[in-house]
């Protein structure tokens, strides 16, 4: 079994509904010039969506992932392609270290982004070849679901809308919800109090029943969030995501010592090296690292074992839900215990895909198809390129 063949396919077709989404505070909005203007962010008005997929093939069968960044797919064809025609796929962890090893730059950022593809795209051609999914070539699923937390990026915070959407995820069986803040350091007293208020009323909109978390995106300072901790505590977070730059993690482990509120992070982190660094230093409560961008679905199985030495339960990032879907179902729950799903993205995302994980009473199925079970919608889809 060789690899005979590595594309990058760029669907095109008509555009999904894209609704305007509310302000996220993010690191760049520290200036000035870059911050929101409005409360609002226009969806856009565009005819034509597109999206990239890796089809990876050997012989007469083939592997694929998406969607992949552009920035990740270049690189692939530009530094890795030549490189993985003739190698067996089967042999993924050695391939893993090989391609790991090709760049010196390759440890982070898009080069392993790029690794993280090909691996997803490797993982899926050996379920299809072997007729089984990837959780079941990773031991089998747990149970026929998994739990979910409903994360809501792009939702409004506005008084009245956040409570009703609350209200509608709990209804919808999510027990956990992540909410993402509207103001930062650069928007002072009174974005401070917004952040804090926010807790305040969606705890109150939802009672004691749902657990409720909330995102920095890394766009905070060790004072603010030190202040929102302390003001937020009685609103009971379950955790407060990324609060400072991913590089300040002696920081981030002070911060950790300062409160009872868990901390978590891992989604800008890459590979288990730095997963370990952050946990070592007591720098998370919870560890999210995403298989879409730490180094795919091998890598994101070491991190899971680095993390259960120490007790850290891996909850990934869900830039994408298939790949972490079928790595969370494999392991134990203490190890992984649910998945976050993008409840305004995954749809948009996965637009060009038939049958894509989707939660019911706030559980996603992890399904028994070949591989990851992706499967284009033709429906859907106008014109095919092969970058």
């Amino acid at each position: 079994m060789r690899i005979t063949e590595v594309q990058v396919l760029h669907v095109h077709g008509p555009a999904y509904d894209r609704p305007a989404t509310y302000r996220q505070h993010r690191m760049l909005h520290h200036y000035a010039e870059y911050a929101p203007t409005s409360e609002w962010q226009s969806g856009g008005d565009q005819p034509q969506v597109s999206a990239y997929y890796l089809r990876i093939e050997a012989g007469s069968q083939f592997g694929l992932y998406g969607p992949v960044d552009r920035a990740a797919a270049d690189l692939v064809l530009s530094d890795l392609r030549e490189f993985l025609i003739g190698k067996d796929p089967r042999q993924f962890s050695i391939l893993w270290d090989q391609l790991y090893r090709i760049d010196r730059h390759a440890r982070s950022s898009h080069p392993m982004m790029a690794i993280s593809a090909v691996d997803n795209a490797v993982w899926d051609l050996l379920g299809r070849h072997y007729d089984a999914s990837v959780c079941q070539l990773l031991g089998g699923p747990r149970s026929a679901e998994i739990e979910a937390y409903a994360s809501t990026l792009g939702s409004s915070l506005a008084p009245g809308d956040a409570e009703e959407i609350a209200n509608r995820l709990r209804g919808n069986g999510f027990r956990h919800q992540k909410w993402f803040f509207g103001y930062g350091p650069r928007d002072g007293a009174e974005g401070l109090a917004a952040n804090v208020d926010l807790a305040r009323r969606l705890r109150a909109a939802v009672d004691e029943d749902v657990e409720l978390s909330f995102d920095a995106f890394m766009s905070w300072t060790v004072p603010y969030a030190r202040e929102w901790l302390r003001r937020a505590a009685p609103y009971r977070p379950y955790w407060l995501e990324e609060p400072l730059p991913a590089d300040q993690l002696e920081a981030m482990a002070a911060l950790r010592r300062e409160t009872d509120v868990p901390l978590t992070a891992g989604e800008h982190l890459y590979g288990r090296w730095e997963a370990f660094r952050y946990i070592e230093a007591g720098a998370v409560d919870v560890m999210q690292s995403d298989p879409e961008w730490c180094g795919g679905v091998t890598e994101l199985v070491q991190i899971c074992t680095v993390a259960s030495l120490r007790g850290v339960p891996v909850i990934p990032h869900g830039h994408g839900v298939r790949a972490a879907l079928h790595v969370v179902a494999s392991r134990p729950p203490s190890v992984c215990p649910k998945i976050e799903y993008l409840v305004n993205r995954v749809y948009q995302k996965l637009h060009f895909e038939k049958d894509f994980p989707t939660p019911v009473d706030g559980r996603v199925a992890v399904g028994t198809a070949p591989g990851f079970g992706i499967e284009l919608d033709e429906s859907k889809i106008e014109t095919v390129d092969t970058l």
